[in-house]
């Protein structure tokens, strides 16, 4: 057991991320998805400064380095709906620190954040070819939606 792991187990424990995080959440991320996008965790970081109260994001450390990450935002109304809703945007667990329980301990962050907003719902998007996450999201308690999201190229044209 470590000093940072309230629950012994040796996950460690789940802490807000903060701007010094940044360039090792780019770099778990990059390893992931093969791509490096730092634009796009740069636009949400400034959207989360700009806006701190619409975001959750939380890490876990690992032997005194972030092992894991987790971004949410919270959206009102949505789809017509009357409450807010946490939407998952981003998460990871470096590949070398996988299996160990740091992304169950990243959703029960975000889930106790959520909890203390007054936030009773959180959905995601996954690629469904993406079976591993796919299995970690139903791992998660995630249930498919009710609804379908369709996507189309619009660089070919309309069917006549």
């Amino acid at each position: 057991m470590t000093a940072n792991d309230e629950a012994g187990d040796g996950v460690g424990e789940v802490r807000p991320l903060t701007i010094d995080d940044f360039q090792a959440v780019v770099a778990i991320d990059s390893k992931l998805s093969g791509s490096w996008r730092q634009a796009f965790f740069s636009k949400r970081l400034a959207a989360a400064l700009e806006k701190p109260k619409d975001f959750i994001y939380v890490g876990v450390d690992r032997d005194g380095a972030l092992a894991g990450f987790a971004f949410a935002h919270l959206l009102e109304g949505e789809f017509g709906g009357t409450g807010t809703v946490a939407v998952l945007d981003a998460i990871g667990v470096d590949p070398d620190r996988q299996g160990a329980g740091i992304g169950h301990r990243l959703m029960d962050g975000l889930i106790a954040v959520m909890k203390h907003k007054g936030v009773r719902e959180m959905q995601t998007q996954v690629d469904w070819r993406d079976h591993d996450l796919m299995r970690f999201c139903e791992a998660s308690g995630f249930v498919r939606a009710p609804r379908l999201v369709l996507e189309r190229d619009t660089g070919s044209p309309f069917l006549q």
